[in-house]
């Protein structure tokens, strides 16, 4: 079991305009999932309502059969930061502090910072950042960024990514080497991925794609198996 979403709908602004309208589908746990869509078509806000981001209007979210809006503004915010990582088109890394401090800035959050320095520091290895976990972001490049701000969303070894355009800002090499990022950890981990992207190749990654028009959602299709299922009972 893993995300539910019954009758999404988001309305914005006054008079309210629709951003969301009706969006009701399940993704299975370790499923690989890309959301696509024209800019405007509601893509990235129905990722912030699935994840808990944004409540929604209308209908209802549930992760692993609880319902967000239950767990209460306390409970969601545990939840996320637990159990889920975010990667987005910006990095938003604080600039006083170093790659290394702000990887392990969900873990302060959680108490557990002193726990998770040896899963940050050998997360940043795994990235090429060994050299660079003690510079400040502005010693770092946009895609050295961009990859101390995925070592940051997985500090926690969330169950759950969740990833808004996080190529957008970045060239072609830099965007493969996080796409490679993203996928491992689908693979490996089994990590449950939701992206948000423009780009036709990335999207194609993805074991299933869900395209947005005009808030509504098409071609939902099935939940796909986890990787590595095939065979099982």
């Amino acid at each position: 079991m893993g995300i539910q979403a019954l009758g999404l709908g988001k309305l914005v602004g006054e008079p309210p305009a629709r951003i969301v309208s009706g969006v009701s589908l399940e993704i299975a746990r370790g499923e690989f999932v890309a959301l696509t869509g024209r800019s405007g078509s509601g893509k990235s806000t129905l990722l912030h309502l699935l994840s808990g981001l944004d409540a929604p209007s209308e209908g209802s979210v549930s992760i692993e059969g609880k319902d967000l809006a239950g767990l209460g503004a306390a409970g969601q915010d545990a939840f996320r930061n637990r159990r889920m990582g975010f990667v987005f088109q910006f990095h938003y890394l604080l600039a006083e502090l170093s790659a290394l401090e702000n990887v392990l800035m969900p873990a302060r959050k959680a108490g557990e910072r002193a726990r998770r320095r040896p899963r940050a520091e050998a997360l940043l290895r795994r990235f090429d950042l060994g050299g660079g976990m003690h510079r400040l972001p502005r010693q770092l490049s946009g895609g050295e960024q961009q990859r101390v701000a995925i070592a940051r969303a997985l500090v926690m070894e969330p169950d759950y990514l969740f990833a808004d355009e996080p190529t957008g800002s970045l060239d072609s090499g830099n965007g493969a080497a996080v796409m490679d990022i993203i996928r491992d950890c689908n693979r490996t981990a089994g990590t449950t991925v939701v992206l948000v992207t423009h780009e036709a190749d990335f999207a194609a990654q993805a074991g299933r794609c869900l395209h947005m028009v005009d808030g509504t959602l098409r071609d939902v299709g099935a939940p796909a198996p986890p990787p590595g299922s095939a065979g099982r009972a």
